[in-house]
């Protein structure tokens, strides 16, 4: 039985000056997941001036991201508008790493997915690449030939910009670190049971990765495992979180207890915004932001 959804965004903000008619000069960056779907339109002076966050509980539906979003791009004003300056489309898969630029193979992206899953990618996937240029390294990751296609029916004749979360995260945190007051920091960003923890140091990235966990025990461990790995001190670090998490969660009450140095993350400095966005949660899109922070 297949239960019908009612394509309307949980959160929606946008400034009253925005223009869906004048797209040409405006970027688009679209966020999807497994049960979630976000988009930011920045305006030509490259302010973020509208978002929408949808979230499809997968308890209430068993259809693919590639069935519902139709049904939220058909009637909509923005998603539907076009063409666009620039398109990014950040993409929440399940596989992803980073090879330094210099080691790096394009012919080969598959098979270093393949090297890290254990196994080779099903047919209706295909290995990405993004090049971290600033960074030094690129980041593969698998992405769906049905999610690709449908991104380039509606936007046809225009190029496409495909970035793993991760990679969205890693620009963002490159922002904040850019204005960080100590030369060691830590990023959580925390989405349903998954927190990517990044680990920057002199302003280059020491460490990333994603893990699950089942508890708040596990969760607290390995971050005080990596902290370890890395030679960073629990009690001197800083470490800033993102994401799906509240002062009132649970995961925040057993981290706070080994982390004295905690706090909730601020926007990106270099994102401009507009007024209207003051009502969102400083720490929540990370990564949609990140988005906003690239550029070709």
């Amino acid at each position: 039985m297949q239960i019908a959804v009612t394509p309307a965004p949980t959160v929606t903000t946008h400034a009253d000056s925005f223009d869906p008619q004048v797209t040409d000069q405006s970027v688009l960056s679209l966020e999807v997941g497994r049960d979630r779907f976000r988009f930011m339109v920045q305006d030509k002076s490259g302010r973020g001036s509208y978002l929408n966050d949808y979230t499809f509980p997968s308890l209430l539906t068993d259809r693919s991201m590639t069935t519902i979003l139709p049904d939220v791009f058909r009637e909509h004003p923005v998603l539907s508008a076009g063409p666009w300056q620039e398109i990014r489309i950040g993409v929440n898969s399940p596989s992803f790493t980073l090879i330094p630029t210099p080691l790096f193979r394009k012919e080969y992206a598959g098979s270093y997915l393949a090297l890290m899953r254990g196994s080779a990618l099903p047919a209706h996937e295909f290995a990405h690449s993004f090049d971290h240029e600033a960074e030094g390294f690129q980041s593969v990751f698998n992405l769906e030939h049905p999610l690709a296609d449908f991104f380039s029916e509606v936007y046809p004749l225009q190029r496409l910009t495909f970035v793993h979360q991760i990679g969205a995260l890693i620009q963002a945190t490159a922002d904040l670190d850019r204005y960080a007051l100590t030369p060691d920091n830590v990023y959580l960003f925390f989405e349903d049971e998954f927190t990517t923890i990044i680990c920057r140091s002199a302003h280059q990235v020491r460490y990333c990765n994603r893990f699950g966990y089942r508890n708040v025990q596990d969760l607290t461990y390995y971050i005080l495992y990596v902290l370890d790995e890395q030679g960073l001190n629990p009690d001197l670090i800083h470490v800033s979180l993102y994401g799906e998490i509240t002062p009132f969660a649970e995961a925040y009450a057993e981290i706070s207890r080994f982390l004295p140095h905690l706090l909730f993350g601020q926007i990106p400095p270099s994102l401009l915004l507009s007024p209207e966005f003051n009502d969102l949660p400083d720490h929540r899109y990370l990564s949609l932001f990140g988005l906003g922070l690239m550029s070709e």
